[in-house]
This record gives C-alpha cells, sequence and structure tokens, in this order.
C-alpha cells in the first residue's frame, strides 16, 4: 500500500526549475531513497511532501492527507531529520528530547528511546558537546520521538566519519524493522545501496529513474574489473590476449584489469603460470555509484556550475 504519493509535482524559483513534473509512490514499510547530485532538487521535494514549501503544481499525499492542508495531523505521524538541523549549544539531550515529546498527543517514551539510541549516558550532555555521530542520534531520536509512521532523514550522515556513518545505518535499518517508512535523502551511493528497497534518481529536478539498487546496476553494461598489485614488474601481454581480458592497465604499482565473464579466475590463472606473485587481488562488480554516473553524467557530490544545494 503506497503511503506517500507524489504527481506531477513542480517547483520554481523565479526562473529557476527546481522540480519538474516528478511523480512516485512510496510503499509502507519500505526505505525509499532520494538520490541525486549536489543542487538536483532532492531537499526541495522532501520539503514539499513535508509541508515545508508550497509547491507550485501536482499532487501530494501522505497516508491520505494533503501536506498543506492537513499539515497539524501530519505531524502528528511524520517524523522529520533537516538536513541542517541545529539545537541551542545549551540545550541538553534529556530536555531536547522532552520538549519534541511535548509537541505530540501520543508520543514515545523519552527514557527509553534514548536508551535504545544508545543516548542514555549522554541525557544530561549540552547539544554542543555532542559528537557528530551523538547529534546525528539525537537527531533520529528527535524524528522519532512521536512515533511517526513514516520518518523523513535529509542527508542524515553528512560529516561522520565511516564508523560512526556505519553506526546510523544500523539505527536505520532498526527503524524500518519497527514498521515505519522511511524517506532517506542522500548522495552517499553506498549508503542508499545498502539501505534503500527502491531509488528515485533526480538529476536537474526530473525524475531519471526509479528502480531497486540492484536493478538500476542491472541496466548497465558494465564490464567487471580486477584489480591487484605485482611483486616485481611484469609483461601485461600475459593477461591482454585472454579471452574475456578487454583492457590492462597499471598505475602507481596497482593493474586494473576490465573484463567480462569469470574475470577473477581468468587472472588469477593467468598470473600463477606465468609466476607472477599478486597481492590484494579482488574482483570489482558494477555498483549504484557507476549506475548514477551512467544515468547523469556526474558524480553524486558534484552540481552544475553555479548551482545552490536545493
Amino acid at each position: 500500500m503506497a503511503v506517500v504519493e507524489v504527481e506531477g509535482l513542480c517547483k520554481r524559483y523565479g526562473e529557476t526549475v527546481a522540480v519538474e513534473d516528478v511523480s512516485f509512490a512510496v510503499e509502507q514499510g519500505e526505505i525509499f531513497g532520494i538520490i541525486g547530485p549536489n543542487g538536483a532538487g532532492k531537499t526541495t521535494l522532501v520539503e514539499c511532501v513535508e509541508g515545508v514549501r508550497r509547491a507550485d503544481r501536482g499532487r501530494i499525499s501522505v497516508l491520505g492527507l494533503d501536506p498543506l492542508r492537513d499539515r497539524a495531523r501530519l505531524r502528528q505521524v511524520m517524523g522529520a531529520q533537516l538536513q541542517d538541523g541545529a539545537l541551542p549549544e545549551k540545550l541538553r539531550v534529556g530536555e531536547a528530547v522532552a520538549l519534541f515529546r511535548s509537541f505530540y498527543a501520543d508520543g514515545a517514551d523519552p527514557g527509553r528511546l534514548l536508551d535504545e539510541l544508545g543516548l542514555s549516558a549522554k541525557r544530561n550532555t549540552a547539544f554542543e558537546n555532542l559528537s557528530g555521530g551523538q547529534a546525528q542520534r539525537l537527531s533520529i531520536a528527535l524524528a522519532l520521538i512521536g512515533k511517526p509512521r513514516i520518518a523523513v532523514l535529509d542527508e542524515l550522515t553528512t560529516g561522520l566519519d565511516p564508523q560512526a556513518r556505519r553506526g546510523v545505518w544500523d539505527l536505520i535499518e532498526q527503524i524500518r524493522d519497527t514498521g515505519v517508512t522511511v524517506l532517506l535523502v542522500t548522495h552517499f551511493m553506498a549508503e542508499a545501496e545498502r539501505l534503500c528497497d527502491r531509488v528515485a534518481v533526480i538529476d536537474r529536478g526530473r525524475l531519471a529513474a526509479l528502480d531497486t539498487p540492484g536493478g538500476l546496476i542491472a541496466r548497465l553494461d558494465s564490464p567487471r574489473r580486477v584489480r591487484f598489485r605485482a611483486a616485481a614488474p611484469f609483461d601485461a601481454a600475459v593477461l591482454t590476449g585472454l579471452e574475456g581480458v578487454g583492457e590492462v592497465r597499471t598505475d602507481r604499482g596497482e593493474t586494473v584489469v576490465t573484463g567480462t565473464g569469470d574475470l577473477l579466475h581468468t587472472v588469477s590463472s593467468a598470473l600463477v603460470r606465468h609466476g607472477v606473485v599478486a597481492t590484494g587481488t579482488r574482483l570489482e562488480n558494477a555498483t549504484l555509484e557507476d549506475a548514477f554516473l551512467a544515468l547523469t553524467g556526474r558524480a553524486p557530490g558534484e552540481g552544475r556550475a553555479g548551482e545552490e544545494t536545493a
């Protein structure tokens, strides 16, 4: 059952097109990703869904509610973590959660929520003294304190180190497992590939593709890559003539072999036959980032020249 429906959504800022004729539906209980380059219109899109911005044209339904007309009712069933959200520096974690809990008729237990998110020990810590990962956990707590049916998380892991980012990923999966539908905005392709059931690729305000991460990757006619480092220089000819090998390139001591078929076995066997000792050998398949680049022609963090994030 669709819990979010967007049809023909359009939003402009003067002559700048932020969102143009975007349509999609989010199913109950899924993690639905919205991905795109900087300035693609992702945040504008979810702010229209949240009722923070008014669309110029189109229809939005969230659990049967209109985000603008039914804003008060929507606030009781949707939790949101904003891209640039911040709290007063001196506000303590426990105080922030208690304050946000007071906004809801039927909210979660603050103590239990802090415990579930690993923040109990930080209950009396001021916001300014939280680490990046702790601040993001607090953002999640504030988005969930109203026991929402839908949680909107916008660029949740930007600025976090890899360990903290993976910790937040685990939390998002736990949120989904409780039955909450998650609308996740991100430009981290590894994040979307790991978490999302489906993703909408937004580019220059338009919907470029809508599919599962695996489905987007499967659309690519992309060869595989084998990477390794040879213990000593070797003649690339031992690999270039092999069936399925398309290109052999060595840069700064690392050799990359591009091709098709059972490429890892083909390369490894040839190296053994010719006495080439290789370390760090690994096979790379196509990723969501490869699919994204093929669809948009731009890297995930790259925007158009002179373009602001929207």
